[in-house]
């Protein structure tokens, strides 16, 4: 009699679970009653299967309320369990939870890692449901991390495995950003007729919830359209049912939509308002996605009404959160690549057979490892140093204008852009260093000047630490010499760095000698390995991303030298290294501003963002030059075949048409401009690498631009 009744207990709860699952569309407050009645039954007939479905499910609850405190509690219980009773797919429903968690709020790494874990356990048990529900996250990830190609097929993926599981909630809540992928691309016709589509499916489904996000998804393309009524009332539509179901990540998106919306509405105090309530929303409950779209939202807002410092406070706020993304999470990333092609792998390995297999899967997930992380390189360089490349250059335009207060504001602006733009070029720089793309390229430099130069940058960096920071040169030492600049000075620029960060009192002087806190014998070769620092460092607030000294000792090698160490463990630390450099006369300069060299000349611009098009279109103008501008690949290539430029200035990543492709089409088929100069001027650091593209271009200028260079460019072409 007892296990008949117990049986009975289990159909029972069962059946809540299943309850509450269907009510979390229309009220989730009803789902999270059911829940919680299923949790307390399960325990009473001690029923730990039962009890991990009910946290899982509170746990899906709760991060939709952005409760991530009490889903993060849940999930770990569900997880305990589950791993006890040696339940995957139960693991798998715990681990996609905590993703969510993750990747809602501000670690996107870890929220990738649980997904692929999870999504590898969905593939084996043939969980089609799940599969189609981790696919959909997937693509949510890598579209925020700027790759589309990646997140267009996760989308694609996930429409298709929910055909396999017959959900048509599944397919719509995949709709809809895919939706948007092609409206930001500018097809505006086939994100109307997909978004319409996965409103339709919604009102078939009964899903208020997820119909709230489909209207989301219409405002934004009315609002493409300029039809702001009828977007507004789409958006406000949207925030009554979030609002009513408690969903947190769908109103803090909507009061962003608003801002956005209000602002090309031209009603700036409206779009304030949202904004604001944006971004408070996201920073109350950490929803990365959202913070630094309305810090950038508003510093546009606010220098459209001419209010200069509030606009440059929200400028230095969003490059602050884009400091934190690449701090908190760049390196992460790149540092468990090695795990996700692990796991990407595996998941297609249940696919093959086992032995004949293994050997060439092998080779693979090497190839698959140097592709994925040349991907990563190529859309995070594109992505980060494509605002910075507007930030800079403006600052550095303003630089000389307004009064003692904003200059101070500016210059502040000027230097942290720059320090954020150093910690991503000792990313990208060190995959270049290691893959020996890289070479010395020697010119003539003013050794004083240049000298003079590093010492002010880093003089603000010593004295902000009450630091006396001094150099002195040997009067037998030539004026200038033969010398790669930059190189040397990422050299002297991360030793330095150390020694500001590790000296507590004293003097700095090359050789470079600190008086921190020392290295011990046994880290003194490990020091200048990648992502390797002393555990006493590690437990300091120095920190630090481990490669500036793995990058000298790449760049001093390269240098035909070797850089070496002299350091006694709490007294202080002396690197020092030699190079040999033929002397040279002092570099001739010619003041860009003074020469009509380039007065009268056409160029076109090929560039997507328009607020680097700008940018180049004011330095240009400058120079007495007379620019067009295509805003995508395929513009290009029209614009080029009506009439002749005298050089083409052209952006690697547009939509439409990649740079690549634009470049090839105007030298193979176009009548007018087959022996233009084209220069690519783009922030992929990994575009000049694909060799088989260089032979279409003059040149490679990277992003942020650096108006000497360019203006050599177009006067030696």
């Amino acid at each position: 009699m007892g296990t008949e009744f117990n049986n009975t207990d289990i159909v029972k709860i069962q059946s809540l679970l299943e309850d509450a699952y269907d009510k979390r569309i229309s009220d989730l407050t009803k789902s999270i009653d059911l829940a919680n009645s299923a949790l307390e039954q399960s325990k009473l007939i001690e029923n730990q299967a039962l009890q991990g479905k009910s946290y899982n499910h509170l746990a899906l609850c709760y991060m939709i309320r952005a409760e991530y405190e009490a889903s993060k509690t849940c999930s770990n219980k569900a997880v305990k369990i589950f791993q006890k009773l040696g339940d995957e797919i139960g693991l798998a429903d715990a681990k996609y939870n905590l993703a969510g968690i993750y990747y809602k709020t501000d670690n996107f790494h870890s929220g990738l890692m649980y997904l692929l874990d999870s999504l590898q356990i969905y593939r084996k048990h043939k969980n089609y449901h799940q599969i189609a529900r981790c696919l959909k996250s997937l693509g949510t990830i890598y579209e925020f991390f700027g790759d589309q190609k990646k997140a267009i097929d996760s989308y694609l993926e996930a429409i298709d495995v929910s055909h396999l599981a017959k959900d048509k909630n599944l397919e719509s809540n995949a709709l809809n950003p895919l939706s948007g992928i092609y409206l930001n691309n500018g097809d505006i016709s086939i994100a109307m007729s997909l978004i319409m589509k996965s409103i339709d499916m919604k009102k078939e489904t009964g899903d208020i919830r997820g119909r709230a996000f489909a209207l989301y998804g219409r405002g934004k393309i009315y609002t493409a359209q300029a039809k702001y009524e009828l977007a507004e009332k789409d958006f406000l539509d949207a925030m009554g049912i979030h609002v009513n179901a408690g969903e947190k990540l769908g109103l803090g998106m909507v009061y962003h939509k608003l801002g956005v919306l209000y602002y090309k509405w031209s009603k700036l105090d409206k779009a304030k308002e949202y904004l604001h309530l944006a971004s408070d929303f996201s920073e109350k409950y950490s929803i990365a996605l959202l913070k630094d779209k309305c810090l950038f939202l508003l510093y546009e807002a606010y220098k459209k009404e001419g209010d200069t410092n509030k606009a440059l406070q929200y400028l230095e706020k969003y490059q602050k959160e884009r400091e934190a993304v690449v701090n908190s999470q760049t390196l992460k990333v790149m540092e468990n690549y090695d795990k996700i092609t692990k796991i990407e792998f595996e998941n297609k390995e249940i696919q093959l057979q086992k032995e004949k297999e293994e050997i060439i899967a092998k080779k693979e997930l090497a190839e698959e490892a140097v592709r994925m992380k040349q991907e990563f390189l190529s859309t995070m360089s594109h992505e980060i140093r494509t605002p910075l490349n507007a930030v800079i250059t403006i600052a550095s335009m303003l630089d000389q204008k307004g009064n003692l207060e904003e200059q101070q504001l500016i210059q502040t602006l000027n230097f942290s852009a720059k320090n954020l733009l150093y910690i991503i070029n000792d990313i990208l720089d060190f995959t270049k260093l290691e893959s020996g793309k890289v070479s010395l390229e020697f010119r003539p430099v003013d050794f004083r000047l240049f000298i003079n130069n590093i010492f002010n940058t880093y003089v603000r960096m010593a004295h902000e630490k009450g630091l006396e920071f001094t150099y002195s040169i040997q009067t037998e030492v030539s004026g200038a010499y033969m010398l790669d600049e930059i190189k040397l000075s990422q050299i002297l620029g991360n030793l330095i760095t150390n020694a500001i960060k590790f000296t507590e009192q004293d003097e700095i002087c090359f050789k470079v000698i600190d008086t921190g806190e020392g290295i011990k014998k046994t880290d003194q070769k490990k020091i200048f390995e990648s992502f390797s620092q002393p555990r006493s460092i590690k437990t300091r607030k120095e920190g630090g991303s481990g490669l500036g000294l793995a990058i000298v000792k790449e760049l001093v090698t390269l240098h035909g030298s070797e850089i070496r160490v002299h350091s006694i463990y709490q007294k202080g630390s002396e690197f020092f290294f030699q190079i040999k450099a033929k002397k040279s006369e002092l570099p001739q300069t010619v003041r860009i501003s003074q020469s009509d060299q380039l007065k009268g000349k056409w160029v076109l611009v090929a560039e997507d963002n328009r607020i680097n098009a700008m940018v180049v279109g004011k330095v240009l103008t400058g120079w007495g030059i007379n620019y067009e501008v295509a805003e995508n690949g395929l513009m290009a290539v029209s614009k080029s075949n009506h009439r002749q430029y005298d050089y083409i200035l052209m952006d690697i990543h547009m939509p439409e048409l990649d740079g690549f492709e634009a470049a090839r089409k105007i030298k193979e088929e176009n009548d007018f401009n087959q022996n233009t100069p084209i220069f690519a001027l783009t922030a992929d650091i990994t575009a000049e690498q694909q060799e088989f593209f260089n032979p279409l271009f003059n040149g490679f200028l990277h992003k942020p631009i650096e108006k000497e260079k360019l203006f050599d460019a177009l006067c030696n072409s």
